[in-house]
């Protein structure tokens, strides 16, 4: 795949349809069934429509700049919100997100018998590139398990806005080896965006092809994805593995299916189901019990088990086993807080633990009313006109896809 140069832009705000299935009619933002989902009303699902649309109206209120919103259940989408205007097809800067799509491309090489958690990652780098020798030299110890789990002991010290790991960086992988061992391996969690770098300099070396190209034909392909976009490729023709993906708020949720149903897709197994149980279980070399690798666990939801990925600002995808769902929102939120007590995470778990876990609880639900239908539809009638109030400054790539220069 090369480099998508597709141009985005804001969409004019469009007209809802009531879109049929075999067995559901819902009110939903775009009338062509999306590939691989089917498509309910929240009652036909046992959900209880009236919670999403009172998050859906606090949301509103409150003009927090939430981009999209979706939640599916038992395969099917059953609430497809858009703000600002926007649509399907949009794709959104997912940050740290894009540290999940590296560990199911890691996932995928491991079950070819192609790379291991356990490898050191000094010589895979070396493989690629023999002139950073020196710079693995104090890193032997370190194995691709550590940095999956953020527990690598390399410190590296960010330069706010202005750094080079992330502003158009040249050689981005020789600026993350600038890193220093700080403690020794699997000695405490460290979130350092070095790591990823590391991570995908390895997928490179053993699938003998960038990243996003390795994805594209194993992963991003497969589950029928549109308007993907690794950006950030530096002058080496490597992308980050840890931030710089977009993709659209439904494929984001196919990538949530794919982990709830222990890595299948329509049937084809994309990943094995013991990667999948790998990623969404606690490391065993991190003191963190709350991440995998890139994979946060019971970060949003403690009542229940859950697991799942995070992006800076307010980008999530939450898989919720018990309820057999998904649920995805990008937006930009306000940051301030740390990894575990950011506003844009406590906004998100507000969503997710008071309205849309409580809408899924109580059992059986009637057989939806035209007057339901309707409140729905109209809520995410005025949820895509409505145009939230950014939590956080903008940043160069959140704004609309512009064509690869």
């Amino acid at each position: 795949m090369a480099v998508s140069t597709r141009a985005l832009t804001y969409a004019a705000p469009f007209v809802f349809v009531v879109l049929m299935g075999a067995d559901a009619t819902v009110a939903t933002a775009d009338p062509t069934p999306e590939p691989g989902i089917g498509v309910a009303f929240p009652e036909e699902v046992n959900v209880d429509s009236a919670p999403l649309i009172r998050m859906s109206e606090w949301i509103r209120k409150d003009n927090l700049d939430v981009r999209s919103l979706l939640v599916v259940k038992d395969g099917k989408l059953i609430f497809e919100r858009y703000g600002n205007g926007l649509d399907r097809d949009y794709n959104y800067e997912l940050y740290s997100v894009t540290k999940t799509m590296t560990a199911l491309t890691f996932g995928i090489l491991a079950d070819q018998g192609k790379l291991s958690v356990d490898d050191p990652v000094a010589p895979w780098i070396l493989k690629i590139r023999r002139d950073l020798k020196d710079a693995v030299a104090d890193k032997q110890a370190i194995k691709l398990r550590h940095l999956m789990s953020m527990s690598s002991g390399l410190l590296y010290t960010q330069v706010e806005g202005s750094d080079p790991l992330y502003f158009q960086a040249p050689d981005r992988l020789k600026v993350a080896l600038t890193t220093v061992p700080r403690i020794p391996p699997a000695t405490e969690f460290e979130y350092t965006d070095a790591n990823p770098v590391l991570v995908g300099a390895a997928i490179q070396a053993a699938s003998g092809e960038p990243e996003y190209k390795f994805a594209e034909e194993h992963l991003f392909g497969p589950l029928g994805m549109k308007n993907e976009h690794w950006t950030g490729l530096d002058q080496t023709g490597m992308v980050s593995g840890g931030w710089g993906l977009r993709l659209r708020a439904v494929d984001m949720a196919k990538i949530g299916m794919l982990m709830l149903n222990g890595g299948q897709w329509q049937g084809q197994q994309i990943v094995s189901k013991s990667w999948i149980d790998q990623m969404s279980t606690p490391s065993a070399t991190a003191t963190a019990k709350d991440y995998g690798y890139y994979c946060w666990i019971n970060h949003i939801v403690e009542s229940e088990p859950e697991f799942g990925a995070m992006g800076f600002k307010g980008q999530f995808i939450t898989v919720l086993p018990k309820q057999n769902a998904v649920v995805v929102i990008t937006s930009i939120l306000p940051t301030d807080g740390g990894l575990r007590t950011g506003t844009y995470l406590n906004l998100y778990r507000r969503m997710v633990n008071d309205y849309i876990l409580p809408a899924m609880h109580g059992g059986p639900k009637p057989a939806p009313t035209e007057a339901q239908r309707q409140a729905l539809k109209k809520e995410l009638e005025l949820a895509v006109q409505t145009k939230g109030k950014p939590g956080t400054d903008l940043a160069f790539n959140d704004g609309p896809e512009r064509p690869a220069q």
